[in-house]
């Protein structure tokens, strides 16, 4: 069966395995949750050779499906009175005390003028605080966010310590001024590291101690004990000849805590974790009688934040879609697969984890097969059309 073909299958175990039988997909598993309604598939296996197969409980590498659970709790922060949305963020991040934009996106690094104004939590939450990633990878500005910050495919264990790591992104040039542009990816680092800060603690921690153990994540970390790694798949990148690249073993750059434990994209997990997480937003915050967040903050996450020209200038990863807290927002039926008001992210890993709070539905896919680039692959795109 064909990619196309497959967006026929009447379960969601037969779509998994049209894709997978085409290749070069090792394995996916999946999970489509209606109401209390659960459906899951586990097709393929852990590795290439085929000798281990994937399971519901599988471990992967989520990369930016990280960022959801970032700006969750950088809410969390906001709601028990030690940040507010409108705090400029140089009191715990003095790095941007000052920060220098360049005076036009094309032109080179050291003709900079002052920002206009203080880069703000919200800033980085709805990714406008003049960093990270435009549509135009060739902008002089852009090639330090590789060189010296590490930003693109995830590498934990090359990313230096977050206090070196800040000092580099002080000395890097904004793209634009604060809250002018969407840029991608990097407000999410930064707010992993404000987090740390204004805690007193380290970004795991307290991901640990206020979304995990809550709400029962088990598996959901930075890193996989020893204990736990028969169960993470090999991490693949097509070779582009019809084979695979391996990227990354159980036992590497995820086998011990990261020196930069990125907000950005540095988590393992679940299916099964991330859909607890999605049900607490379906939940308004709630995790059974427990209130994580409250509804309003749930709101915020899930509300697009973006000007129509924002949009428009991000179309490289949004595809028209707009952005909320640490995920996207679908503003329009484009698709057969986009719902109006669907929140949720991919990540470079080949995964993808949405909720549609209008109709209570989830939907997770994961892989260990690096996505292509920032457009979803055939596989999400009729993964998400099955679950509509």
């Amino acid at each position: 069966m064909t990619a196309m073909t497959a967006t026929g299958a009447t379960n969601l175990h037969d779509l998994l395995k049209a894709h997978v039988n085409e290749g070069p997909l090792p394995g996916v598993v999946a999970l489509v949750a209606r109401g209390d309604r659960t459906e899951t598939a586990e097709v393929g296996s852990a590795d290439a050779a085929g000798t281990v197969p994937l399971t519901r409980d599988s471990i992967f590498r989520i990369a930016s499906v990280t960022k959801p659970v970032v700006a969750a709790a950088v809410m969390m922060l906001v709601e028990d009175g030690r940040i507010s949305l409108d705090d400029p963020v140089d009191r715990w991040l003095p790095e941007l005390a000052s920060p220098m934009v360049v005076r036009t996106p094309a032109g080179p690094v050291d003709d900079v003028v002052p920002a206009v104004r203080p880069i703000t939590v919200f800033d980085l939450l709805t990714f406008r605080s003049g960093h990270g990633f435009p549509s135009d990878f060739s902008l002089p500005a852009v090639a330090p966010l590789f060189s010296e910050l590490k930003q693109g495919p995830p590498q934990p264990q090359h990313v230096a310590a977050p206090d070196e790591w800040m000092a580099k992104l002080s000395r890097i040039p904004l793209l634009h001024q604060p809250g002018e542009v969407w840029l991608y990816n990097i407000g999410s680092d930064i707010l992993g590291v404000l987090i740390a800060r204004v805690t007193g603690r380290s970004l795991p921690e307290f991901l640990a101690e206020r979304i995990f153990e809550p709400l029962g994540m088990r598996d959901t970390a930075f890193e996989v004990p020893a204990g736990k790694r028969d169960r993470v798949p090999h991490y693949y990148r097509a070779d582009g000849t019809g084979g695979l690249e391996l990227v990354d073993a159980p036992d590497g750059q995820w086998s011990t805590v990261p020196p930069f434990p990125s907000g950005a994209g540095g988590l393992v997990s679940t299916a099964d974790d991330l859909h607890a997480f999605a049900k607490m937003l379906l939940a308004d915050g709630k995790a059974g009688d427990k209130a994580l967040l409250s509804p309003e903050s749930v709101a915020r996450m899930t509300t697009d934040h973006l000007t129509r020209p924002q949009r428009d200038a991000g179309t490289l990863f949004l595809e028209g879609q707009g952005w909320g807290f640490g995920g996207s927002v679908d503003v329009a039926a484009v698709d057969p697969w986009n719902v109006a008001g669907r929140y949720g992210w991919v990540g470079g890993t080949g995964t993808a984890a949405h909720i549609t709070p209008s109709t209570g539905t989830v939907t997770i896919l994961l892989t260990q097969l690096e996505a292509t680039g920032p457009v979803p692959a055939p596989l999400l795109r009729d993964f998400w059309r099955y679950a509509s």
